[in-house]
């Protein structure tokens, strides 16, 4: 009877051990206090726009916009590519992809450019399938290119170019659903990976990632960037000249990191959820509102980097945070679900 009871007892302290992980590690605890050193200087009204790039030669954003209203999705969600100038302060939006007459709802996108034409991948969700959009951009004028479609394209969340030809993606997910989807979630089990493509054909170069999400190269460096937000870290890899990756580290950002931009000094611009727990319950719509956060990572070499927290807010702005891309004194902000991505003006 005493060994039945210890039995019992055991079980439930791991079970209350493996709930409070779940909570803990997810930041659940987290105290949110707004905090900013800036001012707000504009809301852009562009719905879901999860991911911004800036081409700091030309100035200007390419921002991928999605109408999200719920997840899992349930039909095929609308959106597409923006531009903004900004040689000027008027912000004002173009509709680049209006005329795209395919299923599109892009999540992360890249942008590569060489002389006067730029290179945009956009990662594309459809009722149909997993695709990469490549499209070339001239004279704020678009022309889609081709659609890539792999079966190593089966949960891809961010992109990165590395020339017109040859990219690595993320896959966030091994699962879709059931039980597999739920211990990748909630369990933090590490079964993502990053994929090289190297023109002609695709390879996993990095795995068990717990949720393997925004990417971002530093080409002189040779250094690639992973978040995975589900452990809290940036992770840095070598790029080596076929396109493999060396694991070196991993970055503890102590928020759950989502896409990875970068400023003139090579440094990290990083929008991210404080709590993951909060920011699923707002993406399943049981939340109106969820916090946000943006970092900076000063990455020198092996361990010897520099976090610094740039931005905190509670949602009422504006919901989960996905990207920070720096310009100037300007830090563009952009969302999973929100209605308007935010202009931010650094003092």
């Amino acid at each position: 009877m005493k060994f039945k009871k210890r039995i019992f007892y055991a079980v439930i302290i791991l079970l209350l051990l493996f709930v409070a992980n779940i909570f803990i590690s997810t930041g659940f605890f987290r105290t949110i206090e707004n905090s900013f050193d800036g001012k707000i200087l504009k809301k852009i009204h562009i719905v879901g726009a999860e991911d911004i790039t800036i081409s700091k030669k030309d100035s200007f954003a390419i921002i991928s916009s999605t109408d999200r209203k719920e997840f899992p999705k349930t039909k095929q969600e609308i959106g597409g590519l923006y531009f903004i100038n900004l040689k000027n302060d008027e912000f004002k939006t173009i509709h680049l992809t209006k005329d795209f007459k395919k299923p599109f709802a892009p999540h992360g996108i890249s942008i590569y450019q060489k002389d006067s034409v730029t290179t945009i991948a956009a990662i594309n969700h459809t009722l149909e399938g997993e695709f990469i959009e490549i499209f070339t951009l001239f004279n704020e004028k678009i022309t889609h290119q081709k659609t890539i479609k792999n079966k190593l394209i089966f949960s891809p969340n961010d992109i990165v170019l590395i020339d017109e030809n040859r990219f690595y993606f993320t896959n966030d997910h091994k699962y879709k659903d059931g039980f597999g989807r739920i211990s990748e979630d909630y369990l933090g089990v590490a079964m993502s990976n990053v994929v090289y493509f190297d023109g002609q054909d695709f390879k996993e170069v990095a795995r068990d990632i717990a949720y393997a999400n925004g990417i971002n190269i530093d080409t002189k460096r040779k250094l690639v960037f992973v978040a995975s937000p589900r452990k809290f870290l940036v992770k840095v890899y070598e790029k080596n000249e076929d396109g493999t990756l060396n694991f070196i580290e991993d970055i503890d950002c102590k928020t759950g990191v989502d896409n990875i931009e970068f400023d003139d000094e090579d440094n990290l611009w990083i929008g991210a959820h404080p709590n993951l727990l909060h920011f699923a319950a707002y993406a399943k719509g049981d939340e109106n509102i969820s916090p946000s956060e943006i970092i900076k990572i000063e990455y020198h070499k092996k361990g010897n980097y520099n976090i610094k927290q740039i931005y905190m807010e509670d949602g009422s702005n504006m919901s989960a945070s996905t990207v920070a891309a720096p310009f100037k004194n300007l830090i563009f902000v952009g969302n999973v679900m929100d209605n308007n991505l935010l202009v931010l003006e650094k003092n």
